[in-house]
């Protein structure tokens, strides 16, 4: 492990630490609403933020709810996968909360984006299939449908993901090395953003839930949030 980390390491002028939030820096809670970073996190980051040229929070909330949860300042948040940095995005609002509007079903607005959590479910094989419909209906109304840990997101057909908001991050500053660590499908987008660089590490925060293609495409796997910290303290 440590062999993989030195490149970032021995040059973090050079480097730049990219991290999604939920499942990766705030451990998966009931409600997206009670999420919470841990201080030792916390403290980790503030260390990351002073030594590294770039620390960044990718997540799927919006910039401004990141920036609240992960509570660290000097860190850049870009929001809802991405789509924050697309300008093309914005036309989406209205029929995004017009859909969000058809559903008879809790949905969360995020603007750029509209989620439907089934995590609390009584009959989770029942909610899911009521889900997938909506997923057929969103798609067919020429919107993206995706399912992640226990939740279905419908967004806007942008060509934006987190993939995109890393390329965005790293060439605006120039740099060539990074590591990004996530837990969820769309993080697979992000480790893709990583492709063409000098040096790159991908970290999967692994779980049941998570996709099995995450720990396959990464190059270090952690079981939890906490193992993250671990090694995050190496850097």
């Amino acid at each position: 492990m440590q062999a993989l980390l030195a490149s970032l390491t021995e040059s973090p002028g050079e480097a730049a630490i990219l991290l999604d939030v939920d499942g990766t820096l705030a451990p998966i809670v009931a409600r997206p609403e009670l999420a919470s970073v841990p201080e030792e996190t916390r403290a980790e980051l503030k260390r990351l933020v002073a030594r590294y040229a770039l620390v960044a929070c990718i997540s799927g909330r919006t910039g401004e709810d990141a920036a609240r949860v992960v509570g660290v300042a000097g860190a850049v948040y870009v929001g809802v996968h991405g789509l924050e940095l697309a300008p093309e995005a914005e036309r989406w609002r209205g029929p995004l909360r017009e859909f969000a509007e058809s559903v008879d079903w809790p949905v969360e607005d995020k603007g750029l984006a509209i989620v439907f959590h089934y995590r609390q479910a009584e009959d989770e094989k029942a909610a899911l299939a009521v889900l997938r419909g909506v997923a057929q209906r969103a798609t067919a109304l020429g919107l993206q449908a995706q399912f992640g840990r226990k939740v279905l997101e419908v967004r806007p057909p942008v060509a934006a993901d987190k993939g995109t908001a890393v390329r965005t991050l790293l060439e605006q500053r120039g740099l060539r090395r990074a590591l990004y660590a996530g837990d969820d499908t769309t993080d697979l987008d992000a480790f893709r953003g990583l492709d063409a660089l000098d040096v790159a590490v991908r970290i999967a925060v692994a779980s049941a839930e998570g996709p099995p293609a995450l720990r396959e495409a990464a190059d270090l796997v952690v079981e939890s949030p906490a193992q993250l910290v671990e090694l995050l303290r190496r850097l």
